[in-house]
């Protein structure tokens, strides 16, 4: 063990959470191989640390291990991540009403201008800000509802790399279709009207299901003998 390398079950948890970040930044590809002595000098824990929190995400659907060949990031086919999708329509649902309900002063102001950082990032055509802005749209109003059974469950749900897969927000006039459901889901939110919130949400879920549902089986997913070493 090289000095000041975390082990045990320190070490397991800075590797598990390490990764998780990673995937839900999209920092990591469907398909990438997770390389035992590479996560080890990256996060700084010990070799055996690393295979025990690879063992916790393979026991979560985050990676797959395959005999003989190591790990990798689990590709996910398009039909799964339509069901995945569906069971995120009823949280991000829930999460919105209540977050209409609870929200605060804090809270509301951030909507507000994520909202407007939304309409901005459309108009200038930068994708990767709405990207990125949409997904902290989505975390604020699942922590503004002080659901936090839901938030937790919507956490698992998103670190299925569904989102980074397939990046909807990328695809042409994909922005311009959602950007309108998702300045309703703010105004919902903002206006404390739960059930307006509970049908935006659900709306612009349901879009996403059916803009998956369209997608060719092999869009978003690499190829495991093509994928980022």
């Amino acid at each position: 063990m090289a000095d000041g390398q975390v082990t045990g079950q320190e070490g397991r948890r800075v590797v598990g959470a390490g990764i998780r970040a990673r995937l839900s930044a999209g920092e990591m590809a469907p398909g990438q191989r997770l390389v035992e002595q590479e996560l080890s000098e990256t996060f700084g824990t010990t070799r055996s640390a690393v295979r025990e929190a690879l063992q916790d995400l393979a026991a979560e659907g985050l990676v797959e291990l395959i005999p003989r060949r190591g790990a990798r990031v689990r590709v996910i086919s398009v039909e799964e991540a339509v069901q995945i999708t569906e069971c995120r329509a009823a949280l991000e649902s829930l999460c919105a009403r209540r977050a209409a309900a609870s929200a605060g002063d804090a809270d509301r102001a951030e909507l507000r201008a994520i909202g407007e950082q939304m309409s901005r990032a459309v108009a200038d055509g930068d994708l990767d800000a709405y990207s990125a802005l949409n997904r902290r749209l989505h975390d604020t109003v699942a922590r503004a509802s002080g659901q936090e059974v839901a938030t937790s469950l919507l956490d698992r749900l998103n670190g299925q790399t569904v989102r980074f897969q397939f990046r909807l927000a990328l695809r042409p006039g994909r922005p311009a279709q959602s950007l309108p459901q998702h300045l309703a889901i703010i105004e919902a939110v903002v206006t404390g009207d739960g059930a307006a919130a509970e049908a935006a949400a659900r709306a612009h879920v349901d879009s996403v299901v059916a803009e998956l549902a369209a997608t060719p089986q092999r869009t978003g997913a690499v190829d495991s003998e093509a994928a980022v070493p």
